[in-house]
């Protein structure tokens, strides 16, 4: 079987601290590049995840998705495209090295989509907040009840086929990117699957859920991205 060619994309902001972990737990013998899309960080993220050896790219526009399209953008600009991409924060929450299980499960069984999901897998404890919790049974119960697709995470650790990321035409600037990527996976019929992931406290405070205003609206742009593309 041919080997993938598999870039990861890391959206940051402000992760100086553990941007460098990240980038060294990733497997470096299964991808080409790494990307780092700085978000406008005002600390030493950029001079920190050069020096653990990724390639940065600068997004001054806040904005998760943004962040990830700006790092989608230089994959386009590369001579070969990749086969796949990898999406994982740059908070160390998740366990980089578990790449190797979203790829083999989607070599496996063919998926053009693999979530890893916190959900299925073990949680330290604090990890997630009551309010995550319930925001994504919530939001994945929808996905189910309209969209006929199964799904117990919206995390945003996962693997996507390159040709499948360009066609569902990721639009979403803020806080819906990875709900606007699942329900348009489902509404397109693409092979979804699910791998379960372990999570840990991540390093720093969550810019969305550590704060009572970022919660109300990464939920309700959740909500209302489900909604939209009825």
């Amino acid at each position: 079987m041919k080997r993938p060619i598999i870039d990861v994309i890391i959206p940051a902001y402000n992760e100086e601290k553990s941007i460098p972990l990240v980038v060294a737990e990733i497997p470096q013998d299964l991808v080409r590049h790494i990307i780092v899309a700085n978000n406008g960080s005002t600390d030493d993220t950029v001079i920190a995840a050069e020096s653990a050896g990724a390639i940065v790219v600068h997004e001054p526009q806040s904005g998760y998705g943004n962040a990830c399209l700006r790092g989608m953008a230089y994959v386009a600009q590369q001579d070969t495209l990749p086969d796949v991409i990898v999406f994982i924060d740059g908070d160390h929450s998740d366990y980089p090295a578990e790449m190797r299980l979203l790829i083999s499960k989607m070599q496996a069984e063919d998926l053009d989509l693999v979530i890893g999901s916190r959900a299925l897998g073990d949680r330290e404890s604090g990890s997630m907040k009551p309010q995550q919790i319930f925001g994504n049974w919530l939001a994945t119960s929808l996905i189910k009840l309209f969209y006929k697709y199964e799904f117990t995470d919206l995390g945003p650790f996962r693997a996507i086929r390159y040709p499948a990321l360009i066609a569902i035409d990721m639009q979403d600037r803020t806080y819906g990117w990875t709900v606007e990527m699942q329900v348009k996976a489902a509404k397109m019929g693409l092979r979804c699957g699910e791998v379960a992931v372990n999570y840990r406290n991540r390093i720093g405070t969550s810019k969305v859920s550590g704060t009572i205003k970022g919660t109300i609206l990464a939920g309700h742009k959740i909500l209302w991205t489900i909604f939209k593309l009825l």
